[in-house]
């Protein structure tokens, strides 16, 4: 069974793998990434807004779960992603793929992340002690999901 939650609260790893391995015997693989808010470019940022469109969002990413379901052949998996206001160090978004074999739940995962950051709509602002600014796509993104076409 998929979780695919957008959500203020933190989540907690070995919680959403335990979860993403409840019964399924066949689970011989879980991948995992745990993305966290970092100060990218030594400007001191304080915290970074995270905002999102109700309702398109969450089809959105489902819409990618369901592309890399397509794709490979996994099991369940779990993709977090919070909103709100968050500070340095905090957990961002996590995403859990299982499969019985290890090389689908590495590229899937991986795909999952590459698709969440440019197709996914989410809004992120950086706060720093002077200003506040909306953070824009990077082409190096851009460029990572393009692989997969």
């Amino acid at each position: 069974m998929d979780k695919i939650i957008i959500q203020q609260q933190d989540f907690d790893l070995s919680t959403e793998i335990a979860l993403v391995k409840k019964n399924d015997s066949d689970i011989g693989a879980v991948v995992s990434f745990v993305g966290f808010v970092r100060d990218l470019d030594d400007a001191t940022i304080q915290k970074m807004t995270l905002e999102h469109y109700p309702g398109m969002t969450e089809k959105a990413l489902k819409s990618i779960v369901n592309q890399a379901k397509k794709r490979w052949s996994i099991g369940n998996i779990a993709l977090i992603h919070r909103v709100g206001d968050l500070n340095i160090n905090d957990q961002i978004v996590l995403v859990i793929t299982s499969s019985k074999h290890r090389q689908s739940a590495f590229e899937s995962c991986e795909f999952i992340m590459d698709y969440l950051k440019t197709q996914a709509p989410f809004w992120k602002k950086e706060h720093t002690q002077n200003k506040s600014k909306w953070v824009e796509a990077k082409n190096s993104d851009k460029s990572q999901k393009n692989r997969w076409e």
